[in-house]
């Protein structure tokens, strides 16, 4: 009667639009887990007008996450929660790695269209002389030195 339907967290739809009892039977689970899943912060559905939770395709690759972790690999709970904390760390520093590596690429581009100008350009570049890496070492003079 249904089809079962494999999608990725990552490929699945962020839209908060099926109802508990949908979301349940596609993540293979008693809406009531799926209550206690949300009172535990594993999933965090949407909301409806009337209160009702919504669920997303990503919310239900989620769930089906959580229930391979707890029944195949024996993880308890809090367990899951660490684990879904820190893929979602994860990814946001990735996300941010692409975006510093994007910066650092047009800065080189910036860099090298300067260069072509001609070298060091006044305002744009300036030399900078490095610092000092002498060591001074004091010592207190003995009475009677000066």
């Amino acid at each position: 009667m249904y089809e079962e339907i494999s999608i990725s967290v990552e490929q699945a739809s962020d839209a908060k639009v099926l109802i508990i009892s949908v979301a349940a039977r596609l993540a293979g689970m008693h809406p009531q887990t799926l209550r206690q899943y949300d009172r535990l912060g594993l999933v965090q559905p949407g909301r409806a007008g009337g209160g009702g939770r919504r669920y997303s395709e990503r919310d239900v690759a989620l769930l089906r996450e959580v229930q391979k972790l707890s029944q195949e690999e024996g993880v308890n709970l809090a367990g899951i929660k660490r684990i879904i904390g820190l893929e979602q760390l994860a990814s946001e520093l990735q996300e941010r790695v692409a975006e510093l590596e994007q910066q650092l690429g047009d800065a080189y581009r910036r860099i090298a269209q300067l260069e072509a100008v001609g070298p060091y350009p006044g305002r744009d570049l300036v030399r900078q002389e490095r610092p000092s890496t002498a060591l001074v070492v004091w010592r207190p003079r003995r009475s009677g030195e000066r």
